[in-house]
């Protein structure tokens, strides 16, 4: 015993606090204080279990779901030697930890007499469970345990194993809400990053799919992957999004959408210059064409560079359809985002300075429709166009059961009031809703908030300047897009500049067979995508007819 006491002091003497003298066995010990904010950073573990153990609780504020499971082992010649197992409730798999681990050391842990020999014991079993750590810092034991690993910790030594055990309760994979499709998978990613590469590591079995990972936010410590296929993705890309990832310093990153303001090339334009998705198929096809995925813990919703615009108006059903369906479809999808970004200003302009565009019937109904009605055309679209965008918002707001019943009726409602009441014409709600519904038509959440945005300022030129004003609104965008770039690559390619083989993936989609090339500005290294000469061809005509077998006539006996 004696010799017990004199090691006991001898290890609180190397304690971080050296001035401090351990009292005697029969005073309660002050144990020192535990640095709080950026000091716990610095803090390590002393190889004192007692000290250890409390400072974890301090540092932790007394949480109530840590859970700390004191236990013996070594029943030899020499004394038991005492061990902590430490994991934050709700995170890590109960059955696993008292299966594998708990009952599997019990029986290995008679022969352990010493402290070295039971951390060995306990980092053999760990290894049998999964992906074991050593750390001999709080902060990082911290940062694992809050990530679904269970801490052990061994009297006498300097250093924690921790083991991955997580078990949390997740979403199971379903079907995307904001991305369906008539053909093509129902898979969509889920909350949790391990199952989002998963599901990509499925699609793409090749040896070069490289997953970077690394930790944002000093608060939250988000995981974040970098998902690209090395030898196809341009590797100044690649550096570009590390560096960009890397310059990252926040309290906190919540969703992938935090990253995308640290992330994007233009901050303050209208247009998104990256792409988000919940669908695994087309990050997949997106990596083939040599782009990269940047995945985000804790949200389904993924996000991939360098975009372009014809990506937001893209859908997976352009790829699975044959190629004039997708074609016609993808041009449907052009001609309505053009409607619902100029058809309120090009009908106010109109109405407004060049009546004599319109056929003279026409000009005549809507003369009469707005005889009574007290505000000019420019107020009154911006006035529906309002009422519209409130109803759009309410409806997504509320309960789903009752949202959508709500806006459709609503907007009924109202469109019909305020045509009874004279405040609108009826052109101009026929105007309206049907920007609305070509709004709808846009996949992409993003671009389409944009053309909703962008509608205004072009309803006030329109309404002031006319037709010139509206022309002029648009080319102010279109020089704005032929200058945006996306992580280097140009925002209108491959309209601006023209690379005439990229072409055949922009409006018009054509077949499989006929897309040999991946993107030259996205992928310049390499650009073969599959091989030549991959056109289906019927098998030739025979020269020779062929010989019919005699049929054997059965004859009744």
């Amino acid at each position: 015993m004696l010799k017990n006491a004199v090691r006991l002091l001898s290890r609180l003497g190397k304690t971080r606090n050296r001035s401090q003298v351990r009292p005697s066995m029969t005073k309660r010990s002050r144990l020192p204080q535990v640095p709080s904010g950026a000091d716990l950073t610095s803090l390590v573990l002393s190889g004192e279990l007692s000290v250890d153990t409390r400072r974890i609780k301090e540092a932790s504020g007394n949480s109530s779901d840590l859970v700390v499971r004191e236990l013996t082992v070594g029943n030899g010649a020499g004394e038991p030697i005492p061990v902590v197992l430490i994991h934050i409730d709700g995170l890590i798999d109960n059955k696993t930890v008292s299966d594998m681990l708990l009952m599997g050391v019990s029986d290995q842990s008679s022969d352990w007499q010493a402290p070295a020999q039971a951390y060995a014991g306990f980092k053999e079993q760990l290894v049998m469970i999964g992906n074991t750590r050593e750390v001999t810092s709080i902060n990082a034991l911290f940062h694992l345990m809050a990530s679904g690993h269970c801490a052990v910790l061994v009297d006498g030594i300097r250093g924690a194993l921790v083991c991955d055990v997580r078990g949390w309760e997740e979403r199971s994979i379903s079907e995307p809400t904001t991305e369906v499709t008539v053909r093509g998978p129902k898979e969509g990613f889920a909350e949790t990053l391990r199952v989002n590469t998963s599901l990509l590591r499925r699609r793409i079995k090749d040896r070069r799919l490289c997953v970077e990972q690394l930790t944002i936010g000093r608060v939250s410590q988000t995981e974040v992957a970098v998902v690209y296929i090395s030898g196809i993705a341009n590797s100044r890309t690649v550096d570009e999004v590390r560096t960009r990832l890397k310059k990252i310093d926040v309290a906190s990153i919540q969703e992938s959408g935090h990253l995308e303001e640290y992330i994007e090339d233009a901050p303050f334009s209208p247009f998104p210059t990256t792409l988000r998705t919940e669908r695994p198929d087309k990050v997949a096809g997106n990596l083939i064409e040599g782009r990269i995925a940047i995945l985000t813990d804790g949200t389904p919703f993924v996000l991939i560079v360098p975009a372009t615009f014809t990506m937001f108006l893209t859908t997976p059903e352009d790829y699975f359809e044959r190629s004039y369906a997708g074609t016609a479809i993808r041009a449907l999808r052009y001609f309505a985002f053009s409607v619902s970004l100029t058809l309120p200003a090009l009908y106010v302009a109109i109405t407004t300075f060049h009546q004599e565009m319109l056929p003279t019937p026409l000009i005549l109904s809507i003369a009469s429709q707005r005889e009574r009605i007290p505000f000019p055309a420019m107020v009154e679209a911006l006035l529906m166009e309002l009422v519209f965008e409130v109803l759009r918002e309410a409806g997504l707001r509320l309960p789903r059961i009752v949202g959508q019943a709500v806006s459709i009726i609503g907007a009924l409602v109202v469109g019909e009031a305020a045509m009874r009441a004279g405040l609108v014409s009826g052109a101009m709600v026929v105007v309206v809703a049907g920007t609305g519904i070509a709004s709808f038509a846009t996949p992409a959440f993003s671009m389409a908030i944009s053309a909703r945005l962008l509608r205004f300022p072009l309803i006030f030129l329109g309404g002031s300047l006319g037709l010139f004003g509206v022309s002029g609104g648009l080319m102010m965008l279109l020089i704005h897009l032929t200058a945006l770039r996306s992580f280097g690559v140009p925002y209108l390619e491959p309209f601006f500049p023209v690379v005439l083989r990229d072409l055949k993936d922009a409006v018009a989609r054509v077949p499989w067979w006929a897309m040999g090339t991946r993107p030259r500005l996205v992928a310049p290294i390499n650009q073969e995508r599959e091989a030549p000469d991959m056109l289906p061809q019927p098998p030739p005509a025979g020269k020779r007819k062929l010989r019919r077998k005699p049929v054997r006539q059965v004859t009744e006996k």
